[in-house]
């Protein structure tokens, strides 16, 4: 039966913005997900009207959440990855608030997609710290303890034998260097490995778009730590978000 817990969620990329309305218990889109692709340059005001524009598609007055790449505190960017200049520094509320219906909690991408996964996905369940990571331009990072984001990790730049991690264990750097799957899947170990030193985690999930050729390099990875694949895809930072948004409006876990 449909859930009456529903909000809605919007996921900011650089090529695309993609929004949905979520039944809250299902971890599910309700009808059929809107996209439009991300406005160039994609400015401050470009991308609220885009905003706004998938917002109205939506037909829901809130609550809302909103997935931008880039660290948030307190509702204000401190990057835009993948966006234009215009956003250091800049207040989502006052930006994106205005082109949205109804009261709305702002968080990082990478942050939604985790939140996601961890609730309705492959961590579901699971108690203590879940780590999830995605492989693809880069490395995000989420984590996840008891159910509870702890927000804006940036682990996919931590330092391994002098180089940002991202720029070596990154699915991009296996494309770029022609690597091949074991020489790869031994530096994402490695990073793997690098990350259960300072976290402990109690789960991996491991996401992006080199997840769709798991069979590849997940049986060769070394952890201590148990892996499981990312359940959820396109749909993660939608969901994440507007799972963020609601228990903001309503608290809870």
């Amino acid at each position: 039966m449909p859930s009456n817990r529903r909000a809605a969620g919007i996921d900011i990329g650089g090529s695309g913005i993609k929004g949905g309305v979520v039944d809250l218990d299902a971890g599910e889109l309700v009808g059929e997900r809107e996209r439009l692709d991300t406005p160039q340059p994609a400015e401050p005001p470009d991308v609220a009207e885009a905003v706004g524009e998938v917002a109205r598609s939506l037909d829901l007055s809130g609550p809302w959440g909103v997935a931008f790449p880039g660290p948030i505190v307190d509702g204000v960017a401190y990057t835009g990855v993948n966006l234009g200049s215009g956003w250091p520094g800049t207040s989502l509320r006052d930006v994106l608030g205005l082109q949205l219906p109804g009261p709305a909690t702002y968080l990082n991408d990478a942050d939604a997609a985790g939140l996601a996964e961890a609730r309705y996905g492959a961590g579901r369940g699971r108690r203590g710290l879940v780590a999830v990571v995605t492989f693809g331009t880069g490395i995000g990072s989420a984590l996840v303890h008891d159910g509870r984001l702890v927000p804006n990790s940036e682990l996919g730049h931590i330092e391994i034998d002098g180089h940002d991690a991202e720029t070596r264990a990154a699915d991009s750097a296996r494309k770029r260097e022609d690597l091949d799957w074991e020489t790869w899947a031994g530096r994402a170990s490695q990073y793997l490995c690098a990350l259960e030193r300072l976290i402990w985690p109690e789960l991996f999930v491991l996401g992006g778009g080199v997840s769709k050729k798991a069979e590849h390099w997940v049986p060769l990875l070394k952890t201590r730590t148990p892996i499981e694949l990312a359940q959820l895809r396109n749909n993660a930072g939608i969901v994440g978000a507007a799972l963020a948004g609601y228990e903001a409006q309503h608290g809870g876990s």
